[in-house]
């Protein structure tokens, strides 16, 4: 019995190649798409960032503000002087890294469990469900500044709504305090930052926690655990990623706040709310000394780096032995 096989005709040589250049006629358009992002970020970000750095070893102050490209260099001046703990100003300095690290520590620490709260507690479904997340989203829909401007209202000693509370409906202080001056004030920025910064953490983790089948917690229910024990063997582990993520950003986010001092106690804040942001704003623009504020500004971004270098590198080796 003899058996027949058929072969496809071959391809001509010429079709082959004229496909071979179709595909590669349009090799630029990735790169034309690319282009405008990428200049705005040159000329957005990496140039400043590279003029900061030239300016944080010249001697840029006021006098130099009209032709500033012929301000003297200083070498490492600008850095010893900042970093000099025994000088005025790198004593301010140190006390202002100090105010921002516990202010970085508390509102991260308070935002992510609120978020982390708020999203266990509406995972499941329930009436009304829908109103309490877009309630819990408004301060992060708000506009910053109106926000911490109404912020600033309620604070107000005489005519605030905070003390009116406090001292004449409730009576738990007989005196009206002073929440924007004084010891209080970091206090007070504390409690406005978590209110911004808490929903975006609440934002995130009910997003994660959308990709955890509910079969787990219903396998972990019939195996006896109860709540706790599902968020810390289930819940946690399952949102490693959204919190490996979600707690770096909120950090740079948190340490780099400036809008917040800012708006809260203007120009003329507090030392206890001497956020080291802010710090180096009135470093520069205070004092006219646009060199040592640029060495500042270095400063943190190392530090900055150095902090998310750690960080990353400790959770992919943590990540790796799981």
């Amino acid at each position: 019995m003899a058996t027949t096989t058929s072969t496809a005709p071959p391809v001509p040589a010429a079709s082959t190649a004229s496909r071979r250049r179709t595909r590669k006629s349009g090799w630029w358009l990735p790169y034309a798409l690319l282009a405008p992002a990428v200049l705005l970020e040159v000329f957005i970000h990496l140039v400043p960032m590279l003029t900061g750095i030239w300016m944080s070893f010249t001697q840029l102050t006021r006098f130099f503000i009209r032709d500033w490209t012929s301000a003297p260099f200083v070498g490492l001046r600008n850095y010893q002087v900042a970093l000099d703990v025994d000088g005025a100003v790198g004593r301010a300095l140190l006390s202002s890294f100090g105010i921002t690290c516990a202010y970085t520590v508390l509102v991260v620490g308070i935002s992510w469990s609120l978020g982390m709260a708020a999203a266990v507690a509406l995972q499941r479904p329930f009436r009304s469900r829908a109103l309490f997340r877009t309630l819990f989203l408004v301060p992060y829909a708000l506009p910053v500044y109106a926000g911490i401007v109404t912020w600033n209202f309620m604070l107000q000693r005489d005519n605030g709504v905070i003390n009116h509370l406090l001292v004449e409906d409730l009576g738990l202080m007989q005196d009206k305090p002073f929440w924007l001056i004084g010891g209080r004030a970091f206090a007070s920025i504390v409690i406005v930052a978590i209110w911004r910064m808490w929903p975006f953490a609440f934002l995130m983790l009910t997003a994660g926690l959308q990709s955890v089948p509910d079969d787990v917690y219903e396998a972990a229910a019939m195996d006896g655990a109860h709540a706790f024990r599902s968020w810390w063997s289930i819940t946690l582990p399952m949102l490693r990623p959204v919190n490996l993520v979600l707690v770096l950003v909120m950090f740079l986010w948190v340490f780099n706040d400036f809008n917040t001092p800012y708006v809260l106690f203007g120009t003329a804040q507090p030392a206890a709310g001497d956020l080291i942001s802010f710090h180096i704003y009135n470093a520069s623009f205070l004092t006219w000394n646009f060199g040592a504020g640029a060495a500042m500004s270095v400063l943190l971004l190392l530090f900055l780096l150095l902090v998310t270098g750690i960080y990353l590198i400790t959770m992919n080796r943590r990540s790796r032995r799981a």
